[in-house]
């Protein structure tokens, strides 16, 4: 199997356990506020969906900053919102990973020494 930059990159993003929680935690809200949307009616706005700005703080306000620095028609729109959303949660599960890394103490090699 090839072993580059980007497999190292993507092992640290969903390769443990922290990241997977995470990533899990976020699709449940995702999962919970498209139900909200589509299928509960109400007279007024819902607040449902800080719940995924609340969990992809504070990496998706970076995003925003940047997006309000090309102009406020970009910065408002579907089309860097969402995906502003879905890499500032990828940013933050490989941060996590990194994290979990760090705490071990590096990479661990894939086939153990014998003895």
């Amino acid at each position: 199997m090839a072993s580059g930059p980007l497999t190292a990159l993507v092992r640290l993003t969903f390769g443990n356990r922290a990241s997977q929680a995470y990533l899990a935690l976020v699709a449940a809200a995702a999962v919970f506020v498209a139900v909200d949307t589509l299928l509960v009616h109400r007279e007024d706005a819902s607040f449902a969906g800080v719940w995924l700005f609340f969990l992809a703080a504070p990496t998706v306000f970076v995003f925003f900053i940047g997006g309000e620095l090309l102009g406020a028609t970009v910065a408002d729109s579907a089309a860097f919102v969402y995906p502003a959303l879905v890499l500032s949660v990828l940013i933050q599960a490989a941060a996590l990973g990194a994290f979990v890394r760090l705490m071990r103490g590096g990479p661990r090699p894939s086939h153990p020494r014998e003895a």
